[in-house]
């Protein structure tokens, strides 16, 4: 190479400036990959990383978070408002700064979101001796914390020389634009070898664009697909995550409509199939009465763009009819044959296309959509009915939901992870207006709605309201991020739902084993249980002491004027909202298997689980 074809730069500085031009193109629409860094400065980072982004800012955007698990659910929620096609970067000081990264990791590849993950890892020259913060295994010499990223990753690789970037940056970009494996990308950077120099090749920082192509479903395939649908009558849609990255919605909605086939929505695919009559809302544990009743008597159900977990499932007993068959459109290959479907490996747009032109004039029988409207129509006169007043009691979660719900627009975005919200949102949350509604269930990441809110909200800019669904159990998690929020004039709205602890898990703890231990937030009384007076917290004050809006609310009425007062603001918001604790809205009707003892010095312990061993005989094996 001649002088003029390289470049001496650090580390660091490569990969800043190689992260800084790389773009992907799907449909034609460009977009720049990574558009900004996360970090939280370290001696193992602010001399490497940190000298490159403080020395070229023009290349890479820095933003400061508050926590690094934080950072990376900020990068999750940014991934997914931009349908997996650009993220952030995370970069983290060795030894906690790093390790602290992993639980994002592990959400992002459970719900097969890209992150790119820059941990720093110890000095790979070792003349140092054990550094601090490091692993010193007597058995394993090369081995480090950041090992653990390797489980957790869909991407791993440890960069202990400079010219190992020629071959690990365009590996890593490849992985992160990989629809059929999306999740954490790592690579591990020694301490000493961030600020190494190297002369790169000046080709390998000219602005490149990834096209991130659409796989078409294979004729063999579609063909056995159609065949298995034409031969059912009551079949039924499963609508996951993969539907929204595709933006499947309208091919969906062109499918279901034409040969009368209600469509069901997990977790991930919450929205996807707005306004429809063919939509019976959310399945499974947290689903409606309506689409488990209709998974119950279904003969065919197709899953599209969807893991198919347990709650979804019912832990296997939801698909009760002997002869029900099973079909999968999923990009993943280990995806696409569970349950024994018949699998269609392709992008859930082309291949809903496809599959809608080939079944021609099939429809369902003329029953079922009779039986999916009354279906319907009883479920909202439930919700509407499990919203009432009680008197002597404070509001219901039910209803500060709808009153968010009413106030919803269709550029709005809500966030909500696991947790009563969760529940309730998937159950009883109308999409009809169009707001779209992210989910992080997949690995019940609590503390994750805040962080990813601010990345939903820099993915869509100013337009819209960003808000957060959160209890008061997972706020105490991650409510730093505010800080966060208020440093980067990022406009949430939080609307925290006070019920004093962890009430979703203590609902199924109550259930369960008829106890109640350890999942309030109560003074120690004098025998010693955590049994007392609830604490006292003033969340308002705390979220006024980062420079937020704050409001306390105790009826819908205030929640409502709340709302409005929160889009007026300029700042972030956080809506205090008191309510009754253990009123939870109204069950799903599907059973869904959880460890449980099966010897107490309890009686009715033992009784709860009993019934739970009962329930697990009506699991079933599909293939």
């Amino acid at each position: 190479m001649s002088e003029r074809d390289v470049v001496r730069l650090t580390v660091g500085q490569a990969v800043v400036r190689y992260l800084a031009v790389q773009s992907t193109c799907q449909d034609g629409v460009t977009r720049r990959l990574i558009p900004a860094m996360f970090g939280i400065f370290g001696h193992g980072n602010v001399c490497g990383v940190g000298q490159a982004l403080e020395q070229e800012p023009e290349l890479m955007p820095f933003l400061q978070p508050k926590n690094e698990q934080a950072m990376v659910h900020t990068a999750i929620g940014f991934a997914r408002a931009n349908r997996r096609l650009a993220t952030l970067a995370c970069s983290a000081s060795i030894g906690p700064g790093s390790t602290n990264m992993v639980t994002g990791a592990a959400a992002a590849t459970v719900n097969r979101v890209p992150v790119l993950l820059l941990p720093s890892d110890t000095f790979a020259t070792r003349l140092q001796g054990p550094p601090m913060q490091a692993l010193d295994d007597a058995s394993r010499g090369d081995q480090s914390v950041n090992d653990c990223f390797r489980p957790v990753s869909v991407f791993f690789d440890r960069i202990s020389r400079p010219e190992q970037l020629l071959s690990a940056l365009p590996a890593a970009i490849a992985a992160l634009i990989d629809p059929e494996r999306a999740g954490a990308v790592t690579l591990s950077l020694h301490q000493d070898v961030q600020g190494e120099s190297y002369e790169f090749p000046a080709g390998m920082f000219e602005p490149r664009t990834w096209l991130v192509a659409r796989r078409p479903p294979a004729e063999e395939e579609m063909a056995a697909l159609v065949d298995s649908m034409r031969a059912s009558e009551r079949p039924l849609i499963i609508a996951g995550g993969g539907v929204r990255y595709s933006g499947a919605g309208e091919a969906l909605r062109k499918l279901a409509e034409a040969h009368d086939i209600p469509v069901a929505e997990t977790s991930a695919g919450k929205g996807v199939l707005p306004a429809s009559e063919m939509s019976v809302g959310a399945i499974g544990h947290s689903g409606t009465r309506a689409a488990n009743h209709l998974a119950g008597e279904a003969d065919f159900i197709l899953s599209i763009g969807t893991r198919l977990i347990d709650l979804t499932t019912g832990s296997n007993t939801l698909f009760a009819r002997p002869e029900v068959r099973f079909g999968a459109i999923n990009l993943d290959q280990f995806d696409a044959h569970k349950l024994g479907a018949t699998p269609v490996r392709a992008d859930a747009r082309l291949a809903l296309e496809s599959l809608h032109r080939l079944l021609g004039e099939y429809r369902s029988a003329p029953s079922w959509p009779e039986e999916t409207a009354e279906r319907r129509r009883r479920w909202q006169e439930d919700l509407a009915a499990d919203r009432d007043e009680h008197e002597g009691e404070a509001m219901s979660q039910h209803q500060v939901l709808h009153a968010l719900n009413g106030a919803a627009a269709s550029d709005d975005v809500l966030v909500v992870a696991s947790g009563t919200p969760h529940v309730d949102i998937h159950k009883a949350w109308d999409t009809s207006q169009g707001a779209e509604v992210q989910m992080e269930v997949g690995f019940s990441t609590m503390g994750h709605e805040i962080p990813a809110a601010l990345g939903a909200r820099m993915a869509k800019g100013a337009d819209g309201e960003v808000y957060v669904l959160i209890g008061d159990g997972t706020y105490l998690m991650g409510h730093t991020e505010l800080v966060t929020a208020v440093q980067e004039g990022l406009k949430i709205t939080v609307v925290l739902v006070d019920n004093h602890g962890f009430q979703s898990i203590h609902a199924l703890q109550r259930g369960r084993i008829a106890r109640s231990f350890g999942l309030e937030f109560r003074r120690r009384s004098d025998d010693g249980a955590l049994d007392g007076e609830f604490v006292p917290v003033d969340y308002v004050a705390n979220a006024q002491s980062y420079g937020c809006a704050a409001f306390e609310v105790r009826t819908p009425a205030e929640v409502v004027a709340a709302l409005e007062a929160a889009r007026a603001e300029e700042r972030p918001s956080v809506i205090v909202c008191h309510t009754e604790p253990y009123r939870l809205i109204l069950d799903s009707e599907c059973w869904w298997d959880v460890g449980v003892p099966e010897v107490s010095s309890r009686p009715e312990s033992e009784q709860q689980a009993a019934e739970t061993i009962a329930g697990r005989k009506r699991m079933r094996w599909f293939g």
